[in-house]
């Protein structure tokens, strides 16, 4: 009797636990989806306030795999958007938020999403020596964002960032140019640097170019050329610009010896070419 009492006990208790678990279990089912994403969110936000971002990332990806439709994932985007930004993955975080705007082009983090984006495309890789494909990308994506926003309170911003674009352009055809002039081919280092000095006319290279456009000349001996850039470049310098003057008084110096050796190539060629004429004379 007693061993039967016990057993209805265990039996009902166990029955008891067994119904609550399907309960729950059941409570759970209707909220899993909605409850899960919101879980995973909260926690990549806790991660992000931590400055974990490697760890946010995996978090949201999760989300943006699993959670569509739960209107998550306009938060999870620009979330992982700026994780990879702050991780300074530029390409992933050009990536994310140009995803983040066209896919939520009405969110209230668009236009913030847009400027982050070509701060972004403006941190890629860039080398002189290399194409300048990720300059020209960075500098679109600049203008468009000033397109969509004209009243931007970041103008003043875009045009810093991009006129260190214009900058990375003129560098590399300032090198190109001096690099025919070191390969010693100054007709062509005359075309280059001419070119960058019409385009360029801002660049910090400017003065430079004109020195170097001034030595091409002198190269060439083409010495009234020479001198009419060496006169642009004075105009370039300013009166505490002492490696300037120097500069400007040793290129002067080397365009008149270079045209004092010419006019004595011209006359040593000419008394050539006359005992080649009297010789031939004699001869005949």
């Amino acid at each position: 009797m007693k061993l039967s009492l016990k057993t209805a006990l265990f039996l009902s208790l166990f029955l008891s636990v067994a119904l609550l678990g399907a309960c729950s279990s059941n409570s759970s089912e209707r909220i899993t989806h909605t409850q899960f994403c919101k879980n995973k969110l909260d926690k990549a936000e806790e991660l992000f306030k931590k400055e974990k971002y490697g760890r946010v990332i995996d978090k949201l990806e999760e989300i943006m795999s699993y959670c569509a439709g739960t209107g998550y994932l306009e938060q999870t985007s620009f979330l992982l958007a700026e994780s990879h930004f702050n991780l300074e993955n530029w390409i992933e975080a050009r990536g994310e938020y140009g995803s983040f705007v066209m896919n939520f082009p009405g969110s209230p983090y668009a236009e913030t999403a847009e400027f982050r984006k070509a701060i972004a495309s403006f941190n890629m890789e860039f080398r002189v020596s290399r194409d300048d494909a990720n300059t020209t990308v960075a500098m679109k994506d600049f203008e468009r964002y000033l397109s969509n926003h004209p009243d931007t309170p970041l103008r003043d911003s875009i045009n810093y960032y991009y006129g260190l674009l214009v900058e990375r352009l003129a560098e590399k055809e300032f090198q190109t140019a001096r690099l025919y002039l070191r390969m010693d081919k100054p007709q062509a280092a005359v075309i280059y640097f001419k070119e960058f000095l019409e385009t360029y006319k801002q660049s910090k290279r400017r003065k430079e170019a004109l020195f170097l456009t001034s030595q091409a000349y002198t190269d060439l001996d083409q010495f009234e050329s020479a001198r009419e850039y060496l006169d642009l470049a004075k105009q370039e310098l300013k009166e505490d610009d002492k490696d300037g003057h120097k500069l400007l008084e040793k290129t002067e110096k080397k365009i008149a010896k270079a045209e004092k050796n010419f006019e004595k190539r011209i006359k040593k060629d000419a008394e050539k070419k006359r005992v080649q004429k009297e010789e031939r004379e004699m001869l005949n």
